[in-house]
């Protein structure tokens, strides 16, 4: 039987966690971590395989997705770490089995590197820049590996606005692992208490709150709330949502 996403962040966070999520001081909030996803777009991936597989695009793609992050979650949980690439390449082989598509290695290559190919929503420049204008440190922290944010951050004419991009990848993990989350801390040298963190997923902002960052939960696919004990801070669906938030904050 397949394990479901849920069991396996309650596995990977622990029990006690769940059933008690820290409460968040009112600090000012001095910087933002963000997951990538708030900033660099991933729809032209999924766009890709509508492409490649007319009429079976959204559920392949859809396959695709929901298998990665379970590989990630899985491989972290048993200790055998493969990067958010490799961990894709193999649930994309995963859902063309499944599917029933027929993955060439030139689909395959093509799909994967996709990946290294993303850029910015639209809204996330001039929120970023405003962020940065307002003296607000930026960095990522995110399961990506290091050069999928630095292509990203290139592709989207971001340099400098990052102080830094911070990827799991550094200590073999992936998010909702505790230890994830302590990278931004160290990094930054500030108390979880003044880092906000920006999350693309529900789970995400869970497991951030969870290690006692306060959240914003950058709903753009407008999904429903998880059911995890530990809901953000805030919610909004574009990033001058979250630019609002912190302005409230400082």
């Amino acid at each position: 039987m397949a394990v479901r996403r849920r069991e396996i962040l309650w596995w990977m966070t622990g029990a006690a966690a769940a059933l008690a999520a820290p409460r968040v001081s009112a600090a000012p909030i001095k910087a933002v971590l963000f997951d990538a996803f708030p900033v660099l777009d991933p729809r032209p991936v999924f766009a890709l395989a509508e492409q490649l597989f007319p009429g079976n695009g959204k559920a392949f793609g859809e396959a695709w997705r929901t298998r990665l992050f379970e590989y990630q979650w899985l491989r972290a949980l048993s200790g055998r770490y493969a990067d958010f690439l490799d961990a894709a390449e193999g649930a994309l082989v995963f859902a063309a089995k499944a599917q029933k598509v027929d993955l060439t290695e030139e689909k395959r290559t093509r799909l994967v590197q996709s990946w290294l190919a993303l850029k910015a929503w639209p809204d996330a420049p001039p929120a970023l820049h405003a962020l940065k204008q307002d003296g607000v440190r930026l960095a990522f922290l995110s399961n990506a590996t290091p050069r999928m944010l630095e292509a990203g951050i290139h592709n989207s004419s971001l340099e400098f606005v990052f102080e830094q991009a911070i990827s799991t990848d550094r200590i073999r993990t992936y998010k909702p692992d505790p230890r994830a989350y302590q990278l931004g801390v160290d990094a930054l040298r500030l108390p979880a208490g003044e880092i906000l963190f920006a999350a693309f997923a529900g789970w995400d902002a869970s497991g951030a709150k969870w290690f006692g960052y306060p959240t914003f939960w950058v709903n753009r696919a407008g999904a429903a709330a998880e059911e995890l004990g530990a809901p953000p801070d805030g919610i909004g669906s574009t990033m001058d949502d979250l630019l609002r938030f912190v302005r409230a904050r400082r």
